[in-house]
């Protein structure tokens, strides 16, 4: 929520500055160049001065009471759209002396665009389709094509993540910034992985001998579970309610459950629990930890490692 104190600083602001705009425009019309290349060229000059100047004014408004780093980072963004926007709206114009001739210059513009410049719309057309749409939104989880990470930055042509995955195991981050073109979000398919429901279903594998009583690892590996998933269920089915009010979402159990099967060198006891994304290796050298000091106290218990048994034919007798 943005104080009451800043929106009524900002106001004064932005009347200061178009105070100051009127102002100059009477000016320069009043000079002996008032009128001609010059006139313009000196004035858009001034427009983009003051544009700049009032942008830092109303970000030092903002820095002092504000101390939100996600409220004072889309208000360094907002003021920047809007400066950019209203710097182009006067210096066009300025350079254009009727309303046709600036109909006929946005078409035109507007053709070379389309034919020239088709990257960029396109990134641009994706830009407002995700402040509209909000796919995904500042500090989600995402992957789009083969890349995954953190958004940390949203741009006019682009976004940016913090990449996660690649050679580093269990989605923890690898340090690279990846910027991907907005565009992409029209062709390929986009995963979040903390939006609507912030939780993932993880599987650990655990594979025993023959000769073990899988029975009692199994007992084990669910206590084990049970254990280390507490409170994530609860606050799972929570989360659950909210993202069915607007997607299909639904589970039929959310608590952690162990699965069974049958592999070439042993039996295979397959949990699978819900943890947040953020939290997946964690979880999973806890609930190895506690399956390592389990299974050691339990002599009939054993995990299984690819093996090979051959069976020799005894000697054939002499006649």
């Amino acid at each position: 929520m943005v104080p009451t104190q800043v929106l009524v600083i900002t106001q004064q602001a932005v009347d200061s500055v178009a105070s100051l705009v009127q102002g100059l425009v009477g000016s320069i019309a009043q000079a002996p160049f008032g009128s001609g290349i010059l006139a313009d060229l000196i004035l858009s000059v001034l427009v983009i001065a003051v544009a700049v100047v009032g942008r830092r004014l109303v970000l030092r408004v903002v820095d002092r009471h504000i101390d939100d780093v996600r409220a004072r980072y889309r208000w360094s963004k907002g003021s920047g759209y809007v400066a950019f926007t209203a710097v182009a709206v006067f210096v066009i114009a300025i350079w254009l002396e009727a309303g046709t001739q600036l109909g006929t210059f946005l078409g035109l513009v507007g053709a070379g665009l389309a034919i020239a410049l088709k990257d960029p719309v396109s990134d641009l057309a994706g830009w407002i389709f995700i402040l509209w749409r909000r796919p995904f939104d500042l500090g989600d989880r995402v992957q789009i094509g083969a890349h995954a990470g953190d958004v940390v930055d949203i741009r006019v042509f682009q976004f940016t993540i913090l990449e996660i995955g690649n050679w580093v195991a269990a989605d923890q981050s690898t340090g690279r910034i990846i910027h991907v073109p907005n565009a992409r979000v029209f062709t390929e398919p986009l995963a979040n992985y903390t939006s609507q429901f912030e939780f993932l279903w993880t599987e650990i594998p655990v594979l025993v001998t023959f000769e073990s009583d899988w029975k009692r690892a199994k007992a084990l590996l669910e206590e084990i579970a049970a254990e280390h998933a507490s409170g994530v269920s609860e606050e799972a089915e929570r989360a659950l309610r909210r993202a069915s009010r607007k997607f299909l979402i639904f589970y039929q159990k959310l608590t952690p459950i162990v699965y069974t099967s049958v592999e070439n060198s042993g039996v295979l006891l397959t949990m699978r629990y819900l943890c947040k994304p953020r939290q997946r290796r964690g979880t999973a050298q806890a609930i190895w930890e506690a399956v390592l000091d389990a299974f050691a106290a339990e002599p009939d218990v054993e995990l299984a490692y690819p093996t090979y048994r051959a069976y020799l034919d005894p000697p054939a007798q002499a006649p």
